[in-house]
């Protein structure tokens, strides 16, 4: 079953931003059609969520 954006609020807490649900629900769709595996998917989407967020918090304290 493909994920949605609204499906990243009952996985993870990091997705808060509609532009972090929808890069979680594409993330998660795209490793779910490679390997199929539900679990493995939101993983690697919790993991880009994750990453993502730590890049924006580096932009924010260069930026000062």
């Amino acid at each position: 079953m493909p994920w949605t954006a609204k499906d990243a609020h009952n996985k993870t807490h990091r997705a808060k931003s509609p532009k972090r649900k929808r890069q979680w629900s594409k993330v998660a769709n795209s490793i779910l059609e490679r390997t199929g595996d539900d679990a493995r998917a939101i993983r690697g989407a919790n993991a880009a969520v994750k990453k993502a967020g730590k890049r924006k918090a580096k932009t924010r304290k260069a930026s000062r």
